[in-house]
């Protein structure tokens, strides 16, 4: 622990001396050159004006050049550029220049002149006319430094009073009409040509849902006209430029839709064989793909006006199946005879698929927090498009070797583990009763059928072997819903164990009820709202709702127990609960790749008729790399037991449990480097057991003393974010831990810090 602390004083140091040097360029300035400090924007006015804020920072947005870059105060940037031109610079000098230095900019790079003009031609556009502009540069010789100060005097704006568009037989007019009900251009706004730009695009993407294949914004033009009024007030017409062709100005329909099912760039689809479904032709030599399996997919139908939406909608759906690596969908425009009022298109739909069949070899390397290390090897067999209905089948096998390299009397002990699995997923819905399409516009619902058996063994503790086979339906209703329905979830344990953990169990009533129960059979649900995909809006909300649970159908099954015995179903003890959780997410994007990141979870399971606890695999546990991180996996809790005073800690790994669970967290993200990213967070949360379930742990039960029984962590992260490849390493002390007695709490262990490694964000 002495060596760790000389290293961080030692790092500490050298920083300290880094910043002190990147202080220290004024010896670099050549002679009769100051250092650009940047430009002050002071606007004023006679009257109100409204928005005067946003105004401001468009102006500060336009000023030109930009200063040199500052970290707490300093210029790292312009340190090492200046001495990487040294005759002999080094390896460390060169190598920063190249990462973070910067061309120096003096304030002789500075035109006052020609930004003036432009920052009045941004008043113009905001409708200021007849402003004016003056500048000056403030010099500061004793620190080589300049800044330029620009002074603006703005007029009243100019406001409209009315907002018409140009009457003409043209077609196009009439489409053009029906869309100004949602115009953004409004009686009594200011004179803004940005708002007139965002209103020609909006029309422009109105037209296209409309069949206007060719027309463009740049065909709009707005006039204004102020000769009826005394005041700074106008009237702003639109209509179309002169001389548009007319191939712009006319609504396209589809004539005709080809799908190109196995499409490569050298086939020619003349030479193809061609099959006729639901007025598509798909071109294919052999078929690749069912056409009335790919055809729901396919949302162009021939006869309808070209709408880009359908389009796009088209090519996610068919991106959904996960059977093809390029979807391009083009129009070319067909002969009409010479009608000049409506054109055709043919649509053709490209699809080019993945490689059938794929292996994926996994090898990792596992530390747990039970002190077992060890290596697992996986494989993963996928088959795609099985049945030329773009199903997916994926086997995967795993098998993993691990030994506990500490833990006092326990060190030695072995765990192996095992696996098969497979997963058949139909990009269909499999119900016996049809519903009407227009519920999955967005995407087709998936049906998946998965079965596996895992087999654990841990030396001298127990061996566990599980059978896990489910049916169920996910479904992405939206940009942001996703629905995961599992009507069918069947789980069968087979538990052995040592007479060693046969000790551990009869000491232990609730460990031993969570054994008991070696069948699992019920319903799971899952809500999902993702809004983060939305990366530059500014507040961003993610929910994950989850509903489970068993025994209610498979109890009206089951023989009538006898006496105090519980139900069984084939000779099966099996579980009946209900559980329901809730993981809640909001972010608050700061700008220049800042943000601060929160998550609330919220958790509580309770066990029913046939069950006195839930099943140990469906229980909670706290601490982790994603939980509170000043906590190690399963360390935490229940309440304010601890595991120290209580077990070893082998049989601590399987205590530290509940079927409560709370959790809060909270984070600043900022960047450091290129792709290293930065992180200070707080962590609280713990579980606990309801007053059915504590007569092996009482100090786990959940009071309304909550509260103070949550353990909270601090610490700092770093991670490497390669376009959304995250390593993660967090470090994190606890500051208030639960299993310590009262007054004792509060400590802020930093001599004994938490190193959590992990991929991808925490939340």
């Amino acid at each position: 622990m002495n060596s760790n602390r000389n290293i961080y004083r030692i790092s500490a140091f050298l920083f300290i001396c880094l910043l002190l040097q990147s202080c220290s360029i004024e010896r670099f300035i050549p002679e009769g050159e100051l250092i650009y400090e940047g430009a002050t924007v002071k606007v004023e006015s006679d009257t109100l004006v409204e928005d005067l804020d946003l105004i401001k920072n468009e102006l500060d947005g336009v000023v030109r050049p930009e200063p040199n870059s500052k970290f707490l105060g300093m210029r790292p940037g312009l340190y090492f550029h200046y001495k990487a031109q040294r005759e002999k610079p080094g390896f460390i000098n060169k190598f920063f220049n190249k990462k973070i230095g910067e061309e120096p900019v003096y304030a002789s790079d500075v035109q006052p002149y020609e930004v003036e003009q432009i920052l009045l031609n941004r008043l113009e556009n905001n409708g200021f006319f007849y402003s004016s502009a003056t500048s000056v540069i403030e010099e500061d010789p004793e620190n080589k430094e300049a800044k330029a100060v620009y002074n603006l005097r703005v007029k009243d704006p100019y406001v409209l009073k009315t907002y018409q568009l140009d009457t003409d037989s043209l077609l196009v007019y009439q489409g053009i009409k029906t869309t100004l009900d949602k115009t953004i251009i409004k009686p009594e706004m200011r004179f803004d040509l940005g708002k007139m730009k965002v209103e020609r695009d909006r029309i422009d993407t109105e037209l296209k849902k409309k069949g206007y294949y060719n027309f463009n914004p740049g065909f709009l033009i707005f006039e204004s006209d102020t000769n009826q009024y005394e005041k700074k007030n106008f009237d702003l017409y639109l209509r179309l430029k002169n001389d548009v062709p007319t191939k712009s100005i006319v609504p396209y329909k589809i004539g005709r839709v080809n799908v190109y099912p196995n499409y490569t760039v050298e086939q020619d689809s003349i030479l193809q064989d061609t099959t006729k479904f639901e007025n598509k032709n798909f071109f294919q030599d052999e078929e690749f793909f069912l056409p009335k399996r790919l055809d729901p997919f396919i949302l162009i139908e021939k006869g309808q006006y070209y709408d880009p939406d359908v389009s796009r909608s088209t090519s996610r759906r068919l991106g959904s199946i996960g059977a093809y690596k390029f979807i391009n969908i083009q129009y070319d425009e067909l002969d009409t005879g010479g009608s000049d009022s409506l054109g055709l298109l043919e649509a053709n739909i490209f699809l080019s698929p993945l490689n059938k069949r794929a292996i994926r070899t996994e090898l990792q390397a596992v530390t747990k927090s039970n002190s077992f290390s060890g290596p697992t090897l996986a494989l993963t067999f996928s088959n795609r498009n099985l049945f030329k209905g773009g199903e997916l089948l994926n086997v995967s096998a795993k098998f993993g070797y691990e030994v506990q390299i500490s833990g006092g009397d326990q060190s030695g002990l072995s765990s192996i583990q095992a696996g098969i699995s497979a997963d058949l997923i139909f990009p269909r819905l499999l119900f016996p009763i049809s519903f009407d399409e227009d519920w999955f516009k967005y995407n087709i619902p998936k049906t998946k059928v998965s079965l596996g058996v895992d087999y654990l063994n841990r030396s001298q503790l127990f061996s566990l072997g599980s059978i896990l086979a489910t049916f169920g339906y996910t479904w992405q209703a939206n940009r942001y819903v996703t629905h995961a329905l599992n009507p069918i979830s069947l789980n069968y344990v087979k538990f052995s164990n040592t007479d060693e953990f046969q000790e551990i169990l009869d000491d232990n009533p609730f460990l031993q009820s969570s054994f008991d129960q070696q069948f699992i059979s019920g319903l799971t649900y899952s809500f999902t709202y993702n809004g983060m995909v939305d990366v530059n809006k500014r507040h961003q909300f993610f929910i994950n709702a989850n509903f489970d649970t068993a025994g209610n159908s498979i109890s009206l099954f089951s023989g009538g127990a006898s006496g105090d015995e519980p139900q069984e179903f084939l000779g099966l003890e099996y579980a009946q609960y209900a559980k329901v959780d809730a993981d809640m997410r909001y972010h608050l994007n700061l700008g220049n790749d800042q943000k601060i990141a929160t998550r609330l979870f919220a958790g509580i399971g309770k066990p029913y008729g046939n069950s006195d606890v839930l099943p140990y695999t469906k229980q909670y546990f706290s601490g982790g790399p994603y939980s509170v991180r000043a906590f190690g996996t399963r360390s935490l809790g229940p309440g304010t037991y601890n595991a120290d005073e209580n077990s070893t800690g082998e049989t601590s790994y399987f205590d530290q449990t509940g079927n409560i669970r709370l959790e809060a967290n909270i984070e600043y993200r900022f960047p450091l480097i290129n792709v290293v990213k930065g992180a200070f967070f707080v962590d609280a949360g713990n579980v606990w057991n309801t007053s059915d379930n504590v007569t092996s742990i009482p100090e786990g039960k959940f009071t309304s003393d909550f509260i103070n029984e949550l353990g909270i962590g601090a610490g700092f992260g770093v991670r490497v974010d390669i376009q959304s490849f995250v390593i993660r390493l967090d470090l994190a002390a606890p500051w208030h831990d639960p299993s310590q007695p009262e007054g004792e709490r509060w400590n802020f262990d930093v001599s004994n810090p938490v190193l959590n490694f992990a991929i991808g964000y925490p939340f």
